[in-house]
């Protein structure tokens, strides 16, 4: 991406866009910078124009420190953080899970009409081990049949497999692919879709995303320059409502999807800002990790990569 977009024409006011909650651990995270570093200034400016008060950033920066994931030279809004470990993942969803969606909306992914099916009988001696598989084929985007059986349009696999053998469960576990499944008299795969995921919540979540993006868009793509603050702001902000829309999203194939699909629209919406962002961020000194993550994920790759699940942001303080 390298032109700089124009301004969606039926772009909402920025005002009547909601922007996500967003936590202060998870904002200072979104805040590190490529050499590591959080400059306290920008931490409590941005803070401060999401709402946040200083107190809540001075108990966060405490515990982070306490934590060892931050190292904090002075005090105050002078102070500098350096990351003790690349924490950009706490905001941002996996860069080949947001590659792969970006794929499928260009087309460059169609299903080959295969279904995905995992079934598992574990028993109450082991539950924990079952809860988190259950947990971890949700998280992939699969739904579940009836009890101890899921299914998914993509080839997670070697993932469900990787994450049993780490359990220690691989012998409960079932896989097998069909091209012919039916629930009750529903055969369509269209319509076995509908049945089977919550499109609707799903489609409700990428408009939150649209609209704040299309927001963004119109302020950023203006004729008055985004002050420091308000930039590094509305990246924040685009990238924690990216990460919630994306992150309840099975990725299903266009093909099993109504059309036009509102996660396509949301994500086109949200590539055109970030790279309106980003393009500001490139001639401001300190790019953050962020924009670098982000970069990478929205930029096409020649090959398909499976899907990943997204990373989960920590919970807010």
């Amino acid at each position: 991406m390298t032109s700089r977009p124009t301004a969606a024409p039926a772009a909402e006011p920025a005002a009547e866009a909601a922007a996500p909650g967003i936590g202060t651990r998870t904002l200072v995270f979104a805040l590190v910078r490529e050499d590591g570093s959080v400059d306290a200034g920008e931490l409590y400016a941005v803070a401060g124009a999401l709402g946040m008060t200083d107190q809540q950033v001075r108990l966060c920066l405490k515990r982070l420190v306490a934590e060892g994931r931050f190292t904090q030279e002075g005090r105050g809004r002078k102070a500098l953080l350096h990351a003790t470990a690349d924490a950009t993942g706490a905001i941002a969803p996996d860069v080949e899970y947001v590659r792969h969606a970006y794929r499928q909306d260009r087309g460059l992914a169609p299903w080959d009409g295969t279904w995905h099916l995992f079934a598992f009988a574990i028993p109450e001696t082991a539950r924990h081990a079952r809860d988190t598989l259950r947990d971890t084929l949700l998280h992939l985007g699969a739904a579940p049949l009836q009890g101890g059986l899921y299914v998914s349009a993509n080839a997670i696999g070697d993932i469900v497999e990787a994450h049993t053998r780490h359990l220690g469960v691989l012998p409960s576990l079932t896989r097998l692919t069909s091209r012919d499944l039916r629930v009750g008299d529903e055969a369509a795969p269209a319509r076995l879709a509908a049945l089977l995921w919550p499109l609707q919540q799903i489609a409700d979540r990428h408009e939150a995303l649209a609209a704040l993006a299309a927001a963004r868009l119109a302020r950023v793509s203006g004729p008055d320059r985004l002050t420091g603050t308000e930039r590094l702001t509305y990246a924040i902000e685009l990238a924690a409502a990216f990460t919630t829309a994306m992150e309840p999203d099975p990725l299903l194939p266009p093909e099993l999807l109504p059309q036009p699909w509102a996660g396509t629209r949301a994500r086109a919406l949200a590539a055109q800002c970030w790279e309106a962002l980003a393009a500001e961020a490139d001639q401001a000194p300190g790019r953050l990790r962020l924009f670098r993550l982000y970069d990478g994920a929205l930029t096409p790759t020649p090959a398909t990569a499976p899907p990943h699940p997204p990373h989960a942001a920590p919970d807010p303080m």
